[in-house]
């Protein structure tokens, strides 16, 4: 338990008290005090012997009360200069506001460590129940996994950053997983509310940018409505940020529920893909097709298949158009005017970029 904790109480009471107050730990070092020049020192203690539950014992220079009793074993105890009748009532209720900050810490510090075990599948489903019913977790509030992924450098004050930023310990949660991944499980106003999610997203990107310098990316999962369903939805939130970069390079932050057809070809063998490519493009493959086809192809799928409007992006003349469609039949056997012709292109120019990015190095 840091001394940190017992020290915030501290300072929020220093103005109202007129004698020293303080923490010591089971050996008689005190870990915070009023006196900050005590802080280090020791102090006599009592033999654990003469505890008598939650009572105030009196000293010849300090009146005493344990913290987190557990029998005749104490793990700090809080102390009060003096033993008249001020100095035992002031320990009394120093103790009180310094078991509820530590109950408040290991509270928090639990329920952390609880849901990292939940995203990382290193509990029982049947054990979810339980350990959230010991640390008072509401199960079924709507949450959902925000994955923020480290770029181009790592930064161990990127965690405690978006710590800050999340200030409600006991509904939000921040987790580090590895060098380069920040896992933020947040808690939802309402199920159908996920555009919560993507601002608070856009804020973390930014803040990381702007005060650290750090490039992100960032998948957001769909909508838990249990506690049990975090581990899916952390899964999900890997799988937005890596069909993302196949297939919507340019976006930062990127939501599970809206890759569309990019999420389905990513789950496709490799061998069934090579086999659609191989049939689709049996006339001639696909690499046939120069830089300013594909442009071309691009920008007629941009513009839903108007050759009016894909023309006139392109600054060309319609028939300079036509003709270059007409080229594409002739080398693919597709028609890309016809929608069922169109619809089996784009989904080829997909599977393309699937096969080519498993070839790259990971970032």
């Amino acid at each position: 338990m840091s001394g940190k904790i017992f020290q915030n109480v501290i300072t929020q009471m220093k103005d109202a008290i007129d004698r020293t107050v303080g923490v010591a730990d089971e050996t008689g070092a005190v870990v915070a005090c009023s006196d900050l020049a005590m802080v280090g020192s020791k102090i006599p203690l009592f033999d654990p012997a003469d505890l008598a539950g939650t009572a105030v014992l009196k000293g010849e220079l300090y009146c005493y009360r344990p913290l987190g009793v557990d029998g005749t074993y104490y793990d700090y105890v809080a102390f009060t200069e003096g033993n008249d009748a001020g100095s035992t009532a002031l320990c009394a209720l120093a103790a009180v506001a310094f078991d509820e900050s530590k109950q408040s810490y290991d509270e928090k510090h639990n329920k952390a460590a609880f849901i990292k075990n939940i995203i990382s599948d290193n509990i029982l489903p049947s054990d979810v129940y339980v350990r959230a019913k010991e640390l008072h977790f509401v199960t079924d509030d709507p949450r959902c996994v925000i994955l923020v992924r480290m770029l181009d450098n790592q930064d161990v004050a990127a965690v405690e950053l978006v710590k800050r930023l999340f200030p409600s310990h006991q509904s939000d949660f921040v987790i580090s997983v590895n060098e380069n991944d920040i896992v933020i499980v947040k808690l939802l106003s309402a199920p159908d509310k996920l555009d919560e999610a993507i601002a608070v997203s856009e804020n973390v990107r930014k803040r990381l940018k702007q005060e650290l310098g750090i490039h992100t990316v960032v998948g957001i999962s769909t909508v838990a409505e249990h506690l049990r369903e975090l581990a899916d939805r952390y899964k999900e939130a890997q799988v937005a940020i890596e069909v993302g970069s196949i297939f919507e390079p340019e976006k930062s932050v990127i939501k599970y529920d809206a890759l569309g057809l990019g999420r389905i070809i990513y789950q496709l063998p490799t061998r069934l893909c090579e086999m659609f490519l191989n049939e689709v493009f049996k006339k001639n493959p696909i690499e046939t097709l120069d830089e300013d086809t594909l442009e071309t192809i691009d920008r007629f799928f941009e513009n839903n298949l108007n050759v009016s409007e894909t023309s006139r992006k392109l600054y060309v003349h319609r028939n300079t158009l036509v003709y270059r469609l007409e080229k594409i039949k002739k080398l693919t056997g597709l028609d890309l005017r016809e929608f069922d012709h169109a619809i089996v292109f784009k989904v080829a120019l997909m599977v393309k970029q699937y096969l080519d990015s498993l070839n790259k190095p990971k970032f």
